[in-house]
């Protein structure tokens, strides 16, 4: 497994922007597909965005298209959320997962797919 540590959350008013950052180490990196979820209280994890191991396939929940885009950097072993246009339903706290990428296998959208977690980051957002 590889292991996952988050960071960039924060509170920010409604129309602001934050960057979550997810660091990875342990295993070889690019051999990941990587996730972002969140879960808000009260409420299931959901899936927020995903990458394929080369970056070349980008997948986004309906929610965040057009705001959020997660992009990733194989030789800083980083994966990035940028989010903008934040709502106050984006109060969450965000996860990052990883799974060994097996695009005939994984839909990429499912958390029961990916088998490494973080340990999330609180993201708050005021109206």
């Amino acid at each position: 497994q590889v292991q996952l540590v988050e960071s960039g959350g924060g509170l920010v008013q409604a129309g602001g922007s934050l960057r979550l950052s997810c660091a990875a180490s342990g295993r070889t990196f690019s051999w990941y597909a990587m996730g972002w979820f969140r879960q808000a209280p009260g409420k299931e994890r959901e899936f927020v965005a995903a990458i394929s191991w080369s970056g070349g396939s980008t997948y986004n929940t309906d929610s965040v298209k057009g705001r959020f885009t997660i992009s990733r950097d194989n030789a800083k072993n980083t994966v990035w959320l940028q989010m903008n246009s934040l709502k106050p339903e984006d109060t969450a706290v965000y996860y990052c997962a990883a799974e060994r990428d097996s695009p005939r296998a994984l839909t990429y959208d499912s958390a029961d797919e990916y088998s490494s977690w973080g340990q999330g980051t609180q993201v708050t957002v005021s109206s």
